[in-house]
């Protein structure tokens, strides 16, 4: 099974790793802010997650860590 860590508090809120998630449980997380203000992304069920790591490819802050 994969595992995604999100450096929550790096994240900017861009958006870009919900767009390419192919299973679509890469989510913005807007219950929460980070420490710069932003609403931080995270994956909502961890269970369905490939270890593609499309998510961490596209995130121009190196925020995403993906193991498989």
């Amino acid at each position: 099974m994969a595992k995604v860590i999100f450096d929550e508090n790096r994240c900017k809120g861009c958006k870009l790793c919900t767009t390419v998630c192919p299973k679509k449980i890469v989510v913005m997380n807007e219950d929460k802010l980070n420490q710069k203000g932003f609403h931080p992304a995270g994956v909502v069920d961890m269970d369905k997650c490939i270890g593609c790591a499309f998510c961490a490819t596209i995130c121009p802050d190196c925020v995403i860590e993906v193991y498989k």
